[in-house]
């Protein structure tokens, strides 16, 4: 096969790969977070918002199967895949029929049992197009599917309810009614994505399940930079989740109700956006070079974050534009740990290992984070509305944000130098 020949496959792969990808997660998300778009209003448990309650609940089970997924996705083996989507999935969905029958406060568990096997799903897809020269584009258009799934699952989920006047209990189940189908078809088309060639293995480094040996050598080698970089992704985290869930309620402080387009409206461009920027970091041949560029990436992304912030404090900024503008920075922090910061890390080191490892890790954490929060606000009592709330916790992480990034920049520089210097 000739050079030319070789390279039209791989662009070819890369592209069906990461179509494919991209509307299969984000089928899947539509049986994770359509029941934001309700509000429950008057609704609450001992005092307690009922929503928040909800949240939490999920959250708790996304916690538990970051933890569980360490050991669990590092382990994967390249077989079966799909039926482990289809069957994770499904126990999701049923969790929101139950949601729907059992009366308040009991149906409170199946959020719970919804969050626990969709915490495990982002390790497995992502598992189809890790250590691949493409992998940054891939990975990229994998990654930004939960930034334009989030906006337009909510928007069906709203249409829904106001179009055909579906309960905000009934919601989640009908809207992976809708979802259900379209997963089946694209699970399908990604088990055809072909694996590996030779050349991705060279390039990239092999990826392979890892044993606790493994796992425990992987962190003692770099613990100060995971550890920034664990620390990195939880303020992400906390603050995404805080805009992904409770979005509604800040859209209806803002004076904007029952307009279900909002909420594609300001992620749709957000997606384009990171994916143009993330994606074309996969013209950097150089691995270390990239791991670099990621590192800027997410400085950019605190600070865009930040320095929209307090032009809206300030009333400088109208609300729409901050809502996209916070939400494009954030996700600049948060996208490059689900897309190129670990593959790219990996990719360096030549480290035999796999991403869904370094992912489970951060990801784990992160959600420790997001539930400390949420859990604060609430056991406290703190009566800041949202807007209010997030905006001020938004400059305070900006700054906090960037340090940790150029720590976790020299830390990874210095042990890349330290390589060189060996070979």
């Amino acid at each position: 096969m000739t050079t030319i020949s070789k390279s039209n496959s791989q662009v070819k792969t890369g592209l069906y790969a990461a179509i494919v990808v991209f509307l299969a997660y984000t089928m899947i998300f539509g049986f994770r977070k359509s029941f934001t778009v309700s509000t429950f209003d008057g609704l609450s448990i001992a005092g307690y918002s009922y929503k928040t309650i909800l949240v939490i609940c999920q959250m708790l089970g996304y916690l538990l199967a970051k933890f569980y997924g360490i050991k669990y996705i590092s382990e994967l083996k390249r077989t079966g895949r799909g039926q482990i989507i289809l069957l994770l999935t499904g126990i999701a969905w049923l969790s929101w029929l139950f949601f729907a029958l059992v009366p308040l406060p009991y149906n409170i568990v199946f959020l719970f049992v919804n969050g626990f096997p969709l915490g495990m799903l982002w390790g497995v897809v992502f598992s189809y197009v890790e250590g691949r020269r493409s992998t940054d584009f891939i990975g990229a258009a994998l990654a930004v599917s939960f930034i334009f799934a989030s906006g337009f699952v909510k928007s069906v989920g709203a249409w829904l309810m106001v179009n055909f006047g579906i309960s905000e209990f009934w919601v989640p189940f009908y809207t992976g009614l809708v979802f259900s189908l379209p997963l089946i078809f694209f699970v399908y088309l990604m088990e055809k994505i072909p694996a590996p060639s030779a050349e991705d293995i060279s390039y990239r480094a092999e990826r392979i399940p890892m044993t606790p040996a493994d796992r425990k050598k992987f962190i003692k080698d770099f613990f100060g930079g995971l550890v920034a970089c664990v620390l990195i992704y939880c303020f992400a985290t906390i603050f995404r989740d805080i805009r992904d869930n409770f979005g509604a309620e800040m859209w209806k402080e803002m004076g904007f109700f029952n307009q279900p387009a909002i909420f594609s409206k300001t992620e749709t461009p957000i997606t384009l956006i990171v994916l143009l920027l993330i994606g074309s970091m996969v013209l950097i041949k150089n691995n270390f070079l990239a791991l670099k560029s990621a590192h800027y990436f997410i400085i950019i992304g605190f600070i865009l974050a930040g320095t929209s912030t307090l032009l809206f404090k300030n009333n400088l900024l109208a609300p729409i534009w901050w809502m996209t503008l916070v939400g494009l920075g954030l996700y600049m922090v948060y996208i490059p740990f689900n897309a190129v910061f670990f593959d790219r890390l990996i990719s360096t080191f030549k480290y035999a290992s796999n991403v869904g490892f370094l992912i489970y890790i951060a990801d784990s954490f992160g959600y420790v984070g997001s539930i400390g929060v949420l859990l604060t606000k609430e056991i406290f009592k703190i009566k800041l509305n949202w807007v209010t709330f997030f905006s001020n916790s938004v400059v305070l992480l900006s700054v906090a944000g960037c340090l940790l990034t150029l720590f976790s920049l020299y830390y990874f520089t210095k042990k890349y130098r330290q390589l060189t210097k060996l070979s």
